[in-house]
Order: C-alpha cells, then sequence, then structure tokens
C-alpha cells in the first residue's frame, strides 16, 4: 500500500485525488492532508481517510479546526506548518497541489527526503527549477508532472531519447477570451476572465488560463522538467482541451496524448507511474473528439504567452519575478483595482526592473518578494486611473 501525503488537500488538484484515492482504497493510505485554512472540508477529509497528520497555514481556522480533530491526530498550525507536515510524515508520494509560490519550499522538502513528488505546483518550478531539479538529482527523488500538459509529454516521452526529440508542442484551449479582439480582452470583467469553457480551477489559475500566463509559466516548468532550450517548445492554441501536448521527433513522427479534460486521469497515472494501472476514468468519446482544431498564438493579444520564452532565456531569478509579479498582478485584478490589460503589463515592467541572478533556493525566494512589492507598487499607481 502506497503511504500518500496530500499539500493542498482542499483544493481543486486535492478534492480530484482523493476521488482517485476513493476509486482504488486498497492501494493508497493517506498519512497526511495539509490545508490553507478550509476546516470544513479539511474535518471531512480526515474523518473519511484517518491520516495521522494535518496542516492549516491560518492560524484562526486552525483553531477551529483543533477541538474537532479525532484522538491522536497530530496538527501542524501556520505559515510553514505544510513543511513541518512534509517533514514528519512518513510517505512514499506527495502530491503537490498548493496554488503559487507557497509551494516552494514543501517541494524542496519532499525532495529533499528522496520522496516521489507528483507536482501540480507548477510554481515550484518556475520559481526555483534550478535548485529543486539539482536536489533531486542528488537524492534520487523523483518528480513526476501532474499539469495535464506536462503529464501528456512525460507519457509521450516514455523511453525516448531526449536528443531525438525536435520540438515538444504545449496546447493551450485559449481560455475564456481566445476569440475576442484586443481592445474588449483589455478590458474584460472579472466574470468573463473567470468563466473558462473547460476546465474548473481555481481563480488564480482561470484568469492566467484567460491571459496564458498559465501557458507561459508551462513552457518554464517544461524546460525544467526535460531540460528542453526555449527553441524546442512550441504552443498551439487548441480549444478543445482534448490532445493535452504532442512530441514531434526527428524524423517527423508526432506522437500526441489526447483524453477529456478530467484532471483525475493525470493524476491517477502520477500516483500509479510505472505502473500504468486500471481506472474508471473516461477515454475515447468519438462525440467529443470528433472534431479537433488547432491554430497560432496571437501574441499581439495576449503577451503574456512571449514572457516564457524570455524567462527560461534569462534564467536566474527571472522565473521567480515573473510568478511574482503575476500573482500580485491577478490579486490586484480580482479586487478590481486593475483592468485585465494590466495584468500582463505589470509582469512584464516587474521584470524589465529585476537585478541579480539567483541561485539557491532562498535567493529566489528574495527576489520572489522584491518583484511581489514592486509589482504591487505599479499596480497602485494604476488603481485610481481605473478607478
Amino acid at each position: 500500500m502506497q503511504r500518500l501525503l496530500l499539500l493542498g488537500s482542499t483544493g481543486s488538484i486535492g478534492r480530484q485525488t482523493l476521488d482517485v484515492v476513493r476509486a482504488n482504497p486498497a492501494r493508497h493510505r493517506v498519512v497526511g492532508l495539509g490545508a490553507r485554512q478550509d476546516v470544513a472540508g479539511l474535518l471531512d477529509q480526515v474523518r473519511e481517510f484517518a491520516p495521522e497528520r494535518v496542516a492549516v497555514c491560518e492560524p484562526e481556522a486552525a483553531e477551529r479546526l483543533r477541538g474537532h480533530l479525532p484522538p491522536g491526530v497530530a496538527l501542524h498550525v501556520g505559515p510553514s506548518a505544510l513543511v513541518e507536515l512534509a517533514e514528519a510524515c512518513e510517505y512514499d508520494l506527495a502530491v503537490h497541489g498548493v496554488v503559487g509560490a507557497a509551494g516552494v519550499l514543501p517541494s524542496e522538502v519532499v525532495l529533499a527526503k528522496g520522496r516521489v513528488l507528483a507536482l501540480a505546483n507548477k510554481e515550484s518550478l518556475v520559481v526555483a527549477g534550478g535548485p529543486l531539479c539539482a536536489l533531486a538529482r542528488r537524492t534520487g527523488a523523483s518528480i513526476v508532472p501532474v499539469d495535464s500538459e506536462h503529464s501528456a509529454v512525460f507519457q509521450c516521452l516514455r523511453g525516448e531519447d531526449l536528443r531525438r526529440v525536435r520540438k515538444v508542442i504545449l496546447t493551450a484551449s485559449g481560455g475564456p477570451l481566445r476569440a475576442w479582439p484586443l481592445e474588449r480582452i483589455r478590458a474584460a470583467s472579472i466574470d468573463e476572465a473567470l468563466a473558462h469553457p473547460n476546465w474548473k480551477m481555481g481563480p488564480r489559475i482561470t484568469i492566467g488560463s484567460a491571459t496564458l500566463m498559465n501557458k507561459a509559466l508551462e513552457i518554464i516548468e517544461l524546460h525544467h522538467l526535460f531540460d528542453l532550450e526555449p527553441e524546442r517548445i512550441e504552443v498551439v492554441v487548441h480549444p478543445q482541451s482534448i490532445v493535452h501536448s504532442m512530441v514531434e521527433f526527428v524524423d517527423g513522427s508526432v506522437v500526441a496524448q489526447l483524453g477529456p479534460p478530467d484532471m483525475r486521469v493525470p493524476i491517477h497515472y502520477a500516483l500509479h507511474h510505472p505502473d500504468r494501472a486500471a481506472g474508471p476514468w473516461r477515454g475515447f468519446d468519438v462525440r467529443s473528439m470528433a472534431h479537433l482544431t488547432f491554430e497560432e498564438p496571437d501574441l499581439e493579444r495576449f503577451p503574456a504567452l512571449a514572457l516564457g520564452w524570455r524567462v527560461v532565456r534569462e534564467g536566474g531569478s527571472a522565473g521567480a519575478v515573473l510568478n511574482a509579479a503575476d500573482e500580485a498582478a491577478v490579486e490586484a485584478f480580482l479586487a478590481g483595482r486593475i483592468a485585465f490589460g494590466d495584468i500582463s503589463d505589470i509582469v512584464a515592467r516587474t521584470l524589465d526592473a529585476r537585478r541579480g541572478p539567483g541561485d539557491a533556493v532562498g535567493e529566489l525566494l528574495e527576489a520572489d518578494q522584491q518583484a511581489r512589492a514592486h509589482a504591487r507598487q505599479l499596480a497602485d499607481a494604476l488603481a485610481p486611473e481605473k478607478a
């Protein structure tokens, strides 16, 4: 039986991971659950899965939970609760579904312990891909991607020699604003930007899909996961979200991974890798897969996408700065303080202002904080104009 640690258990990835566990309860035993503040959701999970330890990042939320925990369940509380949980638990595999740069340090702990990291927290590699991948090589840890696009590439490359890869093609749905003219995109409302046509995700990821910043982050993540140069990474818009990504080899052959837009499929694959275990998830469906289309991304309407290649070329702290600026800008947009079109502008201007290379995790997290502050200043300067 596989001992499973779940970071971000009450979020979208966490809930769907527990669906996978329910589908094969004899295979997995949940030993640890970590969440930010959803006490009701976490308590339901504790009662169902009986973990040994839980973590809650918000102290007030933790106090509401404390008196309801079953006897013997250890509770970690505070900003470092997820790190403490990852250090204290004994597990074989950690599913990491936390959103944002807050996920970097828990990833470092899992990799330092030499465990399997089923990674949905793309920010870990965007912010600190260099030192984290080097750490995994030193400890013998494995990183198995959970994002549907990177899982697709991971599966397409299984048993292949990377030297035989001509390019990797990431697919993007294009988000809810794909067909809109530029001026309408820049003025999109919060509700319009959150109305993703295919996926149900958290607000930060959904806004990233609307700006295509998510795909920029995935370019950086792909670079670190597979040691790919930016010239071998391509993005195409595929509105149906059926082809999750493709690999083109030097002989012209193209291998693609297809499936319905259901995150439980790549989660199931990650939990059972290197096996390919039976599961109840839907596969080929002629009705949904009858019409598949592809188009080139428009970098004028979606300038955030080009920042992904820029970060790979610049290296150093560029990924940390990009991610921090985007988190701050999306936060300001969701608060109604800036326009949708300001998000990419703020990120690009913050990248322009960055200083210092940044090699160690601590240095990169410091660059994150500096970039976050700079982006918030830019947002503050724009807020009166929007008002």
